[in-house]
């Protein structure tokens, strides 16, 4: 944490009084040589930058002990809740997790409150989605964390500037792309990978355990993303169309083969105007598109407009990055997000989402999960 200068006071022989200026000199001298520490051991590496992929531990964290022989346990601080559950599933209870953005918030406009600057102060490593996502937050992270920590925002890694999107909320005039890339589970498994090979940098002690949780996401997230394609082949092929509040879904639409016909919010955040709106409607009607989604965390009376304008079922209970559930619940994870969006698409677009039945939306490994979300 810092101190602003203001608040620092110089130290005066009238804080003591009666001490002459020889009896404080010899204070300071005794104070200054019985408190010097013994070597420059404790002192952390460097920062590392937002686009540096290997962590730099500092010492203690290489042997992975305290100074005292107890084991370190990384401090490990993430943003939205999807990227919150993706760590948690490979760094288990090996590591200290907490999300700092909370459940229900908008990502794009949040700004982080003081206490989360405090948060930062002693952690290990910082994860982001990047791609202009988290900005606030993450300029705070590079202002707070300690040396030797590490920001790591992994759709700036998961994809090259080529791959960038561009759409109604993102416009490519104005340089910020499509940051959602967590929609498509193959994107997430990307996502997992990074992590863990920071997580595997910076506690090598712990390897074998975050490569365990890792294998076993991996291969739940391929599951995942197989069940997702058998439910989509039972959507008949004129009603996969997605029209939806906000554009959170182009890169799950270009995996399993939707058609994005529009998104409500621009890319200020605002709501649309009448012409953008008359011109939405005409889009869904000429569509055939069954049902249009809204966001279960933002309500949208123009999206009710649409569909009774058009005819079209309103379905308002979509998420991007608000998991189901409440921490601790079995669903409450990145699996059950996914999951629970390709059911609700499935219903109201005519398909069936029997081929996800059964499926283990859990965390990959036994016990309880020491992770913290906020509410």
């Amino acid at each position: 944490m810092r101190i602003p200068t203001e608040m620092v006071k110089p130290f005066s022989s009238a804080l003591i009084p009666g001490m002459t200026g020889a009896a404080l000199l010899a204070l300071l001298l005794a104070m200054a040589f019985g408190c010097a520490p013994a070597s420059d051991q404790g002192t952390t590496g460097s920062a590392t930058g937002q686009d540096q992929g290997t962590a730099e531990s500092s010492t203690a964290q290489d042997q992975g002990a305290l100074g005292d022989g107890e084991p370190h346990q990384l401090k490990v601080i993430a943003t939205v809740s999807p990227i919150t559950s993706l760590a948690e599933n490979i760094g288990g209870d090996r590591i200290s997790l907490e999300g700092v953005v909370p459940e229900g918030t908008n990502s794009h406009t949040y700004e982080p409150t003081p206490s989360v600057a405090l948060t930062l102060s002693d952690a290990d490593l910082f994860i982001a989605n990047g791609l202009f996502l988290e900005e606030p937050t993450i300029e705070l992270a590079e202002a707070n964390l300690p040396e030797g920590a590490v920001i790591l925002t992994l759709a700036d890694k998961a994809i090259a500037r080529e791959e960038w999107v561009f759409d109604f909320s993102f416009p490519e005039s104005e340089g910020h792309p499509n940051p959602h890339l967590w929609t498509a589970p193959l994107m997430a498994k990307k996502y997992a990978q990074l992590i863990h090979e920071q997580l595997v940098a910076r506690d090598p002690q712990n390897q074998d355990y975050y490569d365990s949780n890792l294998e076993e996401l991996e291969a739940r997230l391929e599951e995942l993303d197989r069940k997702i394609e058998e439910v989509v082949e039972t959507i008949p092929a004129e009603n996969r169309k997605l029209l939806t509040y906000h554009d959170s879904f182009p890169i799950f639409a270009q995996r399993y083969g939707f058609e994005i016909i529009g998104a409500i919010q621009p890319s200020d955040f605002s709501e649309p105007s009448a012409r953008e709106v008359a011109d939405l409607i005409e889009q869904v009607k000429e569509s055939g598109v069954p049902a249009i989604f809204g966001s279960e965390v933002f309500p949208s009376p123009v999206l009710e407009t649409i569909a009774r304008e058009s005819g079209a079922e309103y379905v308002d209970d979509l998420r991007d990055d608000d998991l189901p559930g409440g921490p601790q619940d079995p669903e409450h994870t990145y699996m059950g997000l996914m999951a629970a969006n390709m059911t609700i698409m499935a219903s109201a677009l005519g398909g069936d989402a029997g081929p996800l039945e059964g499926f283990d939306t859990g965390l990959v490994f036994e016990g309880p999960s020491p992770a913290k979300y906020p509410q």
